[in-house]
């Protein structure tokens, strides 16, 4: 039997999640500690799940060498409107949620439709989405802000789970955080356990124990430090759980489904997906539809955190959401990135504009620094392409 060789660990992968622990942190340091709060833990995840839930879904978009220019302005409507039928119309928040989802995968579809069925470039049609989205939340709230909303609708937004408090009041330690860390411990080292075992079977090449275990440490880590951060705050978000679906939902989807490999093939080259029989125009309709749906439920969190609509929600989030996918591996010739990726570039887009603020950094600085960040992480992605090849 022939002898299985050892590989190093791809740092390509990792570099991202090395990336986020550096900038974390370098800001911890600026900001005196500030930024390692349990507070402001939670205040990461809360004021960076709607641009996660965006980047989930622009992945998408990405993947095929498009983007969606509209999302933000998607968020702002859906948010807008699931606002007036609560407030204004005293529907029932469920119903009201459920009927603007339906919106949401309304606005897709339209999008869908001119790009798949058209032929129209999504890129002009999600620029036009953008502007009468807007123009059409301005006359939905009469240009002013829709609020305040109820709290069994802000609590998706702002809420948190049940907790079991194990401390006191004023040093609280919530054991269901401190149990959800230990079955994601083990289910990470089951998970690389059985692929170190399928490596084995096949005998493929792998990693060296201390490379294994060096991955786990971090890995593990992280997660440990947010886990307990949190528990020492008020408990999980709900959000936080929604957010955690919905990666899960979609890393499976483009790992391990058919439909996933269809993008891929299709970013990677279009001509050679259409003549391998894939359809693309449902490729790019289901991609547009799925994305409208995914701002529905970015506006229902977005204003159930702002306990409010306004005209101006969502200004700006397409851009994050772009960014993060970017930043996240996802290059501009399409065909490469992954759903995790895009979350590590959403955190990492959320760090700095968070760590900037504590700071004291002003918008015209923190605009420059993001720019700088995009474009050398794309630019180092591409480079990295070009000497592999």
């Amino acid at each position: 039997m022939e002898k299985k060789q050892k590989i190093n660990i791809d740092m390509k992968q990792y570099g991202m999640i090395v990336a986020l622990i550096v900038i974390f942190i370098i800001f911890n340091i600026l900001s005196s500690g500030k930024n390692a709060t349990s507070m402001n833990i939670n205040n990461l995840i809360m004021q960076n799940s709607y641009v996660i839930i965006l980047a989930v879904g622009m992945l998408l978009c990405v993947l095929t060498g498009n983007v969606d220019l509209g999302v933000g302005s998607s968020v702002a409507l859906t948010g807008a409107i699931c606002a007036i039928f609560v407030i204004d119309y005293k529907m029932p928040v469920a119903l009201a949620f459920l009927i603007v989802l339906f919106i949401g995968l309304f606005i897709g579809m339209f999008e869908g439709f001119f790009i798949a069925a058209l032929g129209i470039p999504p890129f002009i049609v999600t620029l036009a989405t953008m502007l009468m989205g807007r123009g059409l939340t301005y006359i939905a709230l009469k240009a002013q802000t829709k609020g305040p909303l109820p709290v069994n609708y802000t609590k998706i937004g702002a809420g948190y789970l049940p907790t079991i408090n194990l401390g006191t009041k004023d040093a609280p330690l919530d054991l269901l955080c401190i149990l959800i860390a230990i079955v994601t411990t083990i289910f990470i080292i089951l998970r690389e356990i059985k692929s170190i075992q399928t490596n084995k079977k096949f005998n493929f090449n792998t990693l060296p124990l201390w490379q294994v275990i060096l991955k786990f440490a971090v890995i593990i880590s992280i997660v440990w430090f947010f886990l307990l951060k949190l528990a020492t705050y008020r408990g999980i978000p709900i959000v936080l759980v929604l957010m955690t679906v919905l990666v899960g939902i979609y890393h499976f989807i483009t790992s391990k489904t058919v439909a996933g490999r269809q993008i891929y093939a299709l970013g990677g080259n279009a001509k050679a997906a259409r003549l391998s029989g894939i359809n693309i125009k449902k490729v790019y309709f289901l991609i547009y539809t799925n994305m409208g749906l995914l701002c529905a439920v970015a506006g229902i969190v977005l204003s159930a955190r702002n306990a409010s609509a306004t005209p101006k929600a969502g200004d700006g989030f397409e851009m994050d959401a772009i960014a993060s996918c970017y930043i996240g591996g996802a290059a501009t010739t399409g065909g490469i990135g992954t759903i995790v990726g895009a979350v590590v570039g959403a955190f990492i887009m959320g760090i700095l504009n968070n760590g900037m603020s504590l700071i004291g950094w002003s918008t015209d600085i923190q605009k420059v620094v993001k720019g700088l960040v995009l474009l050398g992480a794309v630019t180092i992605d591409l480079l990295s392409k070009r000497k592999n090849n």
